[in-house]
């Protein structure tokens, strides 16, 4: 255990800044480092920390279901709730979920992207991808301004599956990527992982394919840490003896209450016109990336609702 815990924590006042880690450095995560052919340079948007090393990766469809949706936000909060850090790719669908989970909670999570950390894809994802940055760290393999290629993805996932213990496939059609990533994760010697789905549904016969074929059956974050290794198991934080109703103002707790003044800027610059976030930003006097962290944030708290094309409006009420 000691050898995937030497990672330092990033001082907060400087996670905000892009910055290129090489395989040398101690931040670099040793997860990843013992993989064949890491990357010789990661680049990050936030904290990479110890804790990390405690890793759990979920994926799946990008054309997701709302089983699928709900099944990877619960099973995302429940680990991140007790200390695992969720590892996804930022991609629309259950990656989506799953990141939503664990910032639910004001749990970690770490984003690994297929493209250049500037170059936000999907381009919704961006007020998502602040946030992350915020509580977790967004990575990426491939340097500035690249764009999200399809190429990118396969390599991509490799660094997704290095960074996690086990990866779990929520849904997946036959022919989804994040199949690609459960082999790579078979490859690398860790634990694959599926949920079942219903045998009619075309979404979850790549599930069932990898059940079929020995991955481990999840139903709850229980199945999942009891997969896990000793001594994996023995570093998940016990349940809380009572869950938060809702974890209702995780979103803007995370945050800290020095950025009250700010959220309440937010606020008051929408109401029930549709804007997106460069017009928030404009209107609060805020840099697009501080305005997309506080929406979501304030999304989560149920206060911001997010409509289609990535349009935020004043929650009724809030």
């Amino acid at each position: 255990m000691g050898a995937y815990c030497h990672v330092n924590q990033t001082p907060r006042t400087e996670r905000s800044s892009p910055r290129a880690i090489a395989r040398s450095d101690a931040e670099y995560p040793a997860l990843l480092a013992a993989v064949p052919d890491a990357p010789a340079e990661l680049h990050v948007r936030g904290g990479l920390e110890a804790a990390d090393a405690l890793a759990v990766a979920i994926v799946g469809s990008r054309h997701a279901t709302p089983y699928g949706e709900e099944v990877a936000e619960r099973l995302a909060a429940d680990l991140a709730a007790r200390g695992v850090t969720v590892v996804s790719g930022l991609a629309r669908g259950i990656d989506t979920a799953a990141h939503r989970g664990a910032l639910r909670v004001g749990g970690r999570t770490l984003a690994v992207l297929g493209s250049g950390l500037d170059v936000i894809y999907p381009r919704e994802n961006r007020a998502l991808a602040a946030a992350i940055a915020l509580s977790g760290a967004v990575v990426s393999q491939f340097p500035p301004s690249t764009p999200p290629l399809a190429y990118h993805f396969p390599l991509r996932n490799r660094v997704l599956a290095g960074l996690a213990l086990a990866v779990v496939v929520v849904e997946a059609a036959e022919r989804s990527g994040a199949l690609i990533t459960a082999a790579l994760a078979g490859e690398l010697g860790r634990e694959v992982m599926a949920v079942p789905g219903r045998v009619t549904s075309p979404a979850s016969r790549g599930c069932h394919r990898l059940l079929r074929d020995g991955a481990v059956l999840v139903e709850s974050w229980e199945d999942v840490v009891g997969a896990l290794a000793e001594p994996w198991r023995r570093m998940v934080a016990a349940a809380p003896a009572v869950a938060a109703p809702a974890a209702a103002g995780a979103g803007t707790r995370a945050l800290g209450a020095e950025r009250a003044p700010e959220l309440d800027r937010v606020l008051r610059a929408m109401g029930e016109e549709p804007l997106d976030v460069d017009a928030v930003s404009g209107r609060a006097g805020l840099p697009t990336g501080q305005a997309a962290a506080l929406l979501l944030a304030l999304e989560l708290d149920g206060r911001v609702r997010q409509l289609a094309g990535a349009r935020f409006v004043r929650a009724v009420g809030a």
